[in-house]
């Protein structure tokens, strides 16, 4: 390669720069540390394994790029930041210390409240808000609790503490997020205490993997030895005492039966361990009585608060001490809540025998000499053990209690959470429900009489009733003890989001029956119109700034001639369908949720495409609760494609699912594919749930290596010419991994094969991109079939790009591609953001597809500050599509793909681009 002379440009031909060889590698070899514009680049900062901050319009510190040259091929240029690709950007950070808040004991306003996340779908545990005016509290912080708070607008850089009734995907699934986007906020970012038993210490060790900066985590673990067969403390340990409340823990772990009929907890794991919270606010003091004040000299003033406060003073009129029990009236017990997190009917022998709970019990002397009272319960285990005998007869011990049935119910799946989601998606279903086939409700069905029995039961005349989303319990004013429901949300139907839709947009009422003549005039995607001929579309004025004619007059519509794919042209519809989990970027939000992508083989079974947090309630939503537990179920593999949080952290809960609806059934491990950072991850979890996986390094997944990996028919002879292939001297990996490969990544070899021949892929490699150390993008290519006619069919060929800058590796890779699909997250007036955070435009995205002649182009991972559509430009999209969360692309619908979104860009004509002031930055800043 010819040197380039210094000082170098910004901006190099993309066949200089981004050659197949390995990507980071060359540019050391191209680029100079003294280059002054990449320090401004790197000045944005953004940490290693931080998901990424996208600065607003105009701050971008480095210059315009030159005007580039796109055509069929040649050079053109393309800007990276180098020091973003090699994991040099992270800058200093502040020390993001704590928040100290000034505390008000005496006139204050409190109350718990239910936040719903995971009542619909099953998929994650409720979280619980304790609320002062001057403090937050959030018990569990399952996934999807910041997409939650972004659209109840519950600010999370006011949360002060995080409590988990358990360490495990359930409860703490949304912790990694939430602590990365707090420490996001402000110019020094910010840190919240998390608190747990023991087993915490296992997840922050897991976190850390991928959270380098060890400031972001305040992790307080209390409790015995972090194994699974020691003691816990009998006595319940006081976790937080300040002025205004006491928040203690008790221990509850699981008793199973051995052989001999006694129980033991030798078979429990670290993540067994449930904690029972209890929370009393200090005494309200008794009524302040100016007369007895006066009487012992005081003058009005300061005194009397500090009384009030109970605080002693000197009298100003005579030698002594006045004390608050001489001026004031008899005090009041504060109030008490107890938070109650039984999982399985094996942990109920030790909640029933907690020691500490016995001062609550009606029955009990020690209550009565206490006087304690609890005022208010939460259970949060689910109604199959909360509905048991023992259960409800262990909850009337204390007395007349409110009780809240937090857990799990059957009848709870009907209600959408995420009211803005379910209304967005209930539109598109509207529109397209060929591609929009969930409709964000469904009727739940009884099972097995559950849902007879439970209207069958009423209990709120015991004090007991079911929880609802934003349900209220007051503590505090004392004279508004009690429920509120006043914030719960209003029920909705997909029949008045139908009608609500229809009276803003008149004109969507003709839509629905234009989309469906694509599918009847193509004979399902396989015969399409005749070039020349006018399609079905109906393009409103405000679709794109440009003209609708050519320059000679003539009007423009996108191509029909393009020639339709032969593993399309005989598609069935149980071949292949792509479907789009999380299509935003950054962190979870309204409207849309990170990145993740399920392709479905059906019969043969499902490989996921990344897995950010909430991946498994989306495909809960898409497919319904069981559904989605026989996808998990019969996953092939998972692919990630780096180690940033927004792509990832919501692998935990989907393998904790899978290992636990096949425990007791053959099977095997799942493959798990991704950058070498993931593993340590995965280990490190996997001390807490079993998530029964194997792991495989993305380098070792490049393309030569699997090609001759899978070209070898001996499997006993595949390992040293694996070796050879893989690590010699001027190889592509030899930058990646200068060491043989282990014998753990031979197996994982070897159940890779049976992957590819379960699946019926004839090849499935990594490809690497540009945006961060060991960032990669995917090939899958289907084996070829033979039709009813006898004629070989070329197997379907998809390309995820993961997070990018356009490069050539990934044009290469994406040649002649049935579909594409590329992260676009910015839009094109962006570009300076996109070179500073190794990310693409929408048009360098379709412009990477349209070089490497790509059927269709599907666009994803964009930026939350589009929150329902992207700014694009009409001109580009004649076979590209946008992606939105919970859209099904089936195979045999490419054809008709591109025609669909004229139509689409009706529902949100007045939405293009989120205002300044928008939600994400009303719930937490970047």
């Amino acid at each position: 390669m010819p040197q380039v002379p210094a000082p170098l440009r910004l901006l190099l031909p993309l066949s200089q720069t981004l050659a197949p060889s390995p990507l980071l590698h060359l540019s050391r070899r191209l680029f100079t540390s003294s280059f002054p514009s990449f320090g401004r680049a790197a000045s944005l900062r953004a940490q290693p394994g931080r998901r990424h901050h996208h600065p607003r319009r105009g701050s971008s510190t480095l210059r315009k790029a030159p005007k580039e040259e796109m055509a069929g091929g040649g050079d053109r240029e393309v800007a990276f930041n180098r020091k973003r690709a090699e994991g040099r950007d992270g800058g200093k950070r502040g020390s993001m210390e704590l928040k100290a808040r000034k505390l008000n004991p005496v006139n204050t306003t409190c109350y718990v409240q239910i936040l719903g996340t995971g009542m619909d779908t099953q998929d994650t545990s409720p979280s619980i808000l304790l609320f002062f005016d001057k403090q937050r509290f959030i018990f569990n912080a399952g996934e999807g609790l910041q997409r939650f708070c972004t659209e109840h607008k519950i600010k999370l850089s006011k949360i002060d503490h995080i409590f988990l009734t358990r360490v495990c995907s359930e409860t703490a699934g949304g912790l990694p997020g939430l602590v990365l986007t707090l420490a996001g906020i402000g110019d020094e970012g910010m840190s919240v205490n998390i608190w747990g038993p023991s087993d915490l210490d296992f997840l922050a060790g897991a976190m850390r993997s991928f959270i380098p900066n060890r400031a972001m985590l305040h992790t307080h673990s209390f409790g015995g030895a972090r194994n699974a067969s020691s003691s816990q403390p009998k006595d319940s340990v006081i976790i937080l005492d300040d002025e205004v409340v006491r928040i203690s823990a008790m221990f509850v772990k699981p008793k199973y039966h051995n052989g001999a009929g006694s129980l033991n907890d030798v078979d429990s794991k670290p993540g067994d361990t449930a904690i029972v919270y209890a929370c009393e606010l200090q005494e309200i003091k008794g009524k302040f009585d100016p007369a007895k004040a006066a009487a012992l000299g005081l003058k009005p003033g300061p005194k009397y608060r500090e009384l009030q406060l109970g605080n002693s003073v000197q009298s100003d009129q005579f030698n002594e001490m006045v004390h608050p029990s001489d001026v004031l009236g008899p005090s009041i017990p504060g109030p008490t809540v107890l938070l109650v997190d039984c999982p399985t009917q094996y942990h109920m022998p030790e909640l029933f025998s907690l020691q500490p709970l016995s001062c609550f019990y009606e029955d009990s002397s020690n209550q009565r000499e206490s006087g304690k009272k609890v005022n208010c319960i939460i259970h949060l285990g689910p109604s199959s053990v909360t509905k048991s005998v023992d259960y409800q007869n262990w909850m009337k011990r204390f007395g007349e209690t409110q009780h809240i049935m937090a857990g799990h119910e059957i009848k709870n799946m009907e209600i959408p959470i995420l009211k803005g989601s379910a209304r967005i998606s209930s539109r598109l279903n509207f529109v397209c429900p060929q591609l929009f086939p969930s409709s964000g409700f469904w009727s739940v069905k009884p099972a097995n009489d559950v849902m007879e029995n439970d209207k069958s039961t009423s209990l709120e005349a015991c004090g007991i009733v079911s929880a609802q989303n934003l349900l209220k319990f007051h503590l505090r004013p004392y004279a508004q003890l009690g429920l509120d429901s006043a914030s719960i949300p209003s029920l909705f139907t997909y029949k008045d989001i139908v009608e609500e839709l229809v009276s803003e947009i008149p004109e969507v009422r003709e839509v629905p029956e234009q989309v469906l003549k694509f599918w009847q005039n193509n004979a399902n995607v396989k015969n399409m119109p005749p070039a020349g001929s006018r399609m079905l579309m109906v393009e409103e004025p405000w679709i794109g700034q440009k003209s609708d004619k050519l320059d000679d007059g003539s009007p423009k519509h996108p191509r029909d001639n393009q020639d339709i794919p032969c593993c399309v042209e005989d598609a069935t519809r149980e071949d292949m369908e792509i479907t789009f989990l999380g299509t935003g970027s950054s962190q979870p939000s309204k409207y849309r949720n990170v990145s993740s992508i399920y392709i479905n083989l059906f019969a043969r079974g499902g490989i996921l495409l990344d897995c950010g947090e909430g991946t498994l309630g989306q495909l809960k939503r898409r497919f319904g609760v069981n559904g989605a537990d026989e996808a998990a179920k019969n996953l092939r593999c998972i692919w990630i494609s780096h180690i940033h949080a927004d792509h990832h952290t919501g692998l935990a809960r989907v393998l904790a699912l899978r290992s636990k609806l096949l425990k007791g059934m053959p099977h095997k491990p799942l493959l798990v594919i991704g950058p070498r950072p993931l593993e340590r991850f995965l280990n490190a979890y996997s001390m807490l749930e079993d998530l029964d996986i194997e792991f495989l390094d993305c380098r070792n997944t490049l393309k030569p290596s699997v090609e001759a990996f899978l070209s070898e028919n001996d499997t006993g002879s595949a390992t040293p010419q694996l070796e050879n292939t893989m690590f010699a001297p001027g190889s592509r990996m030899e930058n990646y991994n200068r060491k043989p490969a282990s014998p753990r990544d031979t197996t994982a070899l070897a159940n890779f094969r049976e992957v590819l021949q379960e699946s019926g892929l004839e090849i499935l490699y990594s490809v690497p991109v540009v945006h961060c150390p060991q960032a990669f993008g995917v090939v899958l290519r289907a084996t070829e079939k033979v039709n009813g006619a006898g004629k070989v069919i070329p197997g379907w060929k998809v390309v995820y790009s993961g997070d990018t800058r356009p490069c050539p590796a990934l044009i290469d890779a994406s040649r002649d591609a049935t579909v594409l699909i590329h992260e676009a997250t910015f839009e094109d007036s962006m570009k300076d953001e996109a070179i500073a955070r190794n990310h693409s435009t929408t048009k360098e995205a379709i412009e990477v597809g349209t070089s490497a002649g790509a059927y269709r182009i599907i666009l994803t991972h964009f930026s939350q500050r589009y929150p329902k559509i992207p700014v694009i430009d009409e001109v580009d999209m004649e076979k590209t599509c946008i992606a939105f969360d919970l859209m099904s692309v089936n195979l045999a619908d490419l054809p008709v793909l591109p025609k669909v979104l004229p139509h689409l860009k009706v529902l949100f004509k007045d939405e293009m681009v989120v205002e300044e002031a928008d939600e994400i930055q009303e719930a937490a800043v970047y």
